[in-house]
């Protein structure tokens, strides 16, 4: 019962890292497309975007950051708790 209950922890736990990292991706490729768009269009509006895009390239990385070291303390603490 308790293994059962351990290993749907870190499934959800998978799960839940799993979404928010291709949320973020996903994110990072349209803004990466509407660049590449606006390029032939506006070079001005196209540079503002590309500028969003590095910032938004930063923040994912450290949201990466912070997620890899919850993680690994969620994970820490179930494995800590079921043993």
């Amino acid at each position: 019962m308790l293994r059962d209950l351990l290993f749907i922890q870190l499934v959800a736990l998978a799960v839940w890292l799993t979404a928010n990292n291709t949320a973020g991706h996903l994110l990072i490729h349209l803004i990466e497309g509407a660049t590449l768009a606006l390029l032939s269009i506006s070079t001005a509006i196209a540079l503002i975007t590309f500028i969003i895009l590095i910032l938004l390239t930063v923040l994912e990385f450290a949201v990466a950051l912070i997620q890899a070291y919850v993680f690994t303390l969620l994970v820490r603490l179930y494995l800590h708790d079921n043993t």
